[in-house]
């Protein structure tokens, strides 16, 4: 992700005393993303990833970082937190809060496979069933509540039918979320960002996922549609693949079946998926944030994908 706190060796040769790490030997910036600021980070011990979050606090984080604990201790494949001496997994690092987890194995694959496809599905749906007994609780901070925020802070930046379509898709939105299909979604702690970059393959073998701080509690079928909407797309036009849709929501339905209310919800939720995603890229893109590493990912892309998916929708659930 983008580095918005700088920090060196120098930085850490007294502060990572606490862990049971050992020396740090070698610190490199991540330069992909625009939250948080991250670092691969190399110690006596072995390879981590330390993290320096802008955005969120000291009360926030440990929804984070113990939901991280709990799904690794249930099996699925994502990054375990290490605790310093106090048994603290979030401490701080020039005023902010930072934490440090194991590093994942293997490499994201950017031109997915239906195979591909296959194992985020399954693994999507294990994580789903394995959150149901986390007992924190914590809202989807980037969820309707924000949209309706940050609409208004990107109007003005916008020509009139681009603005139209936000604003009409926002309605549309609020209306479908106040029905009675919306509130029979299952739901419970997602992970909301599960692009391909977030996903480590060893061959085509899925070995990690990672990045839980957009995590919170939403339906299923919404963190379902945003990983289709990035896993299952041809990037330059934003139109689904229906050989990988139908691949990752089988595997997906194969582990947690879905109900009447899913397939009612399917495009809305799709359409929801993209709308969050080009809102926070609006906002990032035009109103944004000192960073010695920032890239602002392109708005269009989700426009575009929300285009589509108002078009031409996508595959049946199981088709």
């Amino acid at each position: 992700m983008a580095v918005f706190t700088p920090v060196t060796l120098d930085d850490l040769s007294q502060w990572i005393k606490q862990f049971p790490l050992g020396k740090a030997v070698a610190l490199k910036g991540i330069a992909s993303g625009i939250e948080n600021s991250n670092f691969f980070l190399t110690t006596e011990r072995g390879e981590y990833v330390l993290t320096i979050f802008e955005n969120l606090d000291f009360e926030q984080l440990p929804f984070y970082v113990q939901l991280m604990r709990h799904l690794a201790d249930r099996g699925i494949p994502v990054p375990a937190p290490v605790a310093n001496d106090a048994g603290e997994l979030v401490v701080a690092l020039h005023g902010k809060p930072a934490a440090i987890v194991s590093k994942l194995d293997g490499s994201s694959q950017m031109d997915p496979q239906p195979v591909h496809c296959a194992e985020v599905g399954a693994m999507l749906a294990k994580m789903h069933l394995a959150g149901r007994d986390f007992p924190l609780h914590q809202p989807n901070l980037r969820g309707l509540d924000w949209w309706t925020e940050t609409v208004p802070k990107v109007l003005p930046y916008l020509d009139t039918g681009t603005a139209a379509l936000l604003r009409s898709e926002l309605a549309f939105q609020r209306d479908f979320a106040a029905g009675t299909t919306y509130a029979a979604l299952e739901r419970g702690p997602v992970h909301a960002d599960l692009f391909r970059n977030n996903v480590m393959f060893v061959g085509e073998r899925l070995s990690g996922c990672f990045d839980f701080y957009f995590a919170g509690w939403d339906t299923w079928l919404f963190d379902l549609a945003v990983t289709v909407n990035d896993w299952c797309i041809d990037l330059d036009t934003g139109r689904l693949d229906d050989a990988r849709v139908i691949a990752l929501t089988r595997a997906y339905h194969a582990v947690r079946p879905f109900t009447a209310a899913d397939h009612a919800a399917w495009q809305p939720m799709l359409r929801a998926a993209a709308l969050r995603f080009w809102l926070s890229r609006l906002f990032d893109f035009h109103r944004p944030r000192a960073a010695e590493m920032l890239t602002p990912h392109d708005p269009t892309h989700f426009e575009r994908v929300l285009r589509e998916r108002i078009a031409h929708g996508a595959p049946d659930l199981t088709a």
